[in-house]
């Protein structure tokens, strides 16, 4: 592969676009000789002749045409390359690749996403939600920076920062009786909803159940904890959440909220690759996690 010399290409760009030798020189502060030397060197360097002189004006040859093609996407991908690598050098922040669970998308990270926004404008932030193994797997391929994640999470090649215990709380509609002690066989006597399969937070519930000697057949498994809380105030029964889906005040006005018992807490943890490299956007979002969770 040839290297190709930009400033001789600039060169070779302006003789065409002016017409003469000398016109170019003038416009690129350089002597006519120097432009002509430029023009030699590109020509060698490519092996053909790319300008040929018509009377008194330079014309490119049919290489020199196609060259020319190429100039103007060629200086354009250099410039934008140019201006990318200067946002680094003039301190702003870069692009950052979040992935989480969705519960944790629609409660947690508002607070942090603002907070983020208001202090740094030109932070470009990308979420991704997913269960906790495509999350972690995305993390070790390097298409997403960080993940926020339900624990257990392992690997070697990860850094593993627990950020927040976050309680699970049976919800139910207004007027269903529920008995004075959440247990797990008080709970399997009920009519339950709870997250799909295949995610860390339904195996949770799940090993919560089994724990208590209790066989669980939900009546609806879903992925959405929104559609969940709908249907539970819908009438439909009950279901097994994480605390942080049922923080907010309308949600406690219009649904029973209990502990259940015994407890049951999940981890969040922030999960990144060990080598991963801390760009100041990348170590801005990481505080910003572990502020908001007292991490």
């Amino acid at each position: 592969m040839r290297s190709l010399d930009l400033d001789y290409l600039k060169t070779f760009v302006m003789v065409i676009e002016h017409g003469s030798f000398s016109a170019a020189a003038e416009r690129l502060d350089l002597s006519q000789p120097a432009v002509s030397l430029q023009i030699r060197q590109l020509e060698k360097r490519l092996g053909v002749p790319l300008i040929e002189r018509v009377g008194r004006k330079a014309r490119p040859t049919a290489a020199g045409a196609e060259l020319l093609a190429h100039a103007g996407p060629i200086e354009a991908a250099v410039s934008s390359a140019l201006e990318a690598v200067a946002r680094h050098a003039s301190g702003t922040l870069g692009r950052v690749r979040l992935g989480t669970g969705a519960t944790a998308c629609i409660f947690l990270l508002p607070p942090v996403l603002k907070k983020l926004r208001r202090k740094h404008p030109d932070l470009d932030i990308t979420v991704s939600t997913g269960n906790t193994a495509d999350i972690v797997k995305a993390v070790g391929e390097n298409t997403l920076d960080l993940g926020l994640v339900t624990m257990p999470v392992s690997g070697r090649i990860f850094e593993i920062i627990p950020v927040l215990d976050d309680e699970f709380v049976v919800i139910a509609p207004p007027g269903m009786e529920l008995p004075k002690r959440i247990t797990p066989s008080a709970l399997a006597a009920l009519p339950v909803l709870l997250f799909e399969p295949g995610g860390n937070t339904r195996r949770i519930a799940d090993a919560w159940f089994a724990r208590g000697g209790a066989a669980l057949k939900p009546i609806m498994s879903l992925g959405s904890v929104e559609a969940i809380k709908e249907l539970v105030g819908a009438g439909l029964g009950c279901a097994v959440l994480p605390s942080m889906a049922v923080r907010r005040p309308a949600n406690r006005g219009t649904l029973a909220v209990r502990s259940l018992s015994p407890q049951l807490h999940r981890t969040l943890a922030i999960v990144m690759r060990r080598d991963k490299r801390l760009h100041r956007g990348l170590g801005e979002t990481l505080r910003a996690l572990q502020e908001l969770t007292g991490g």
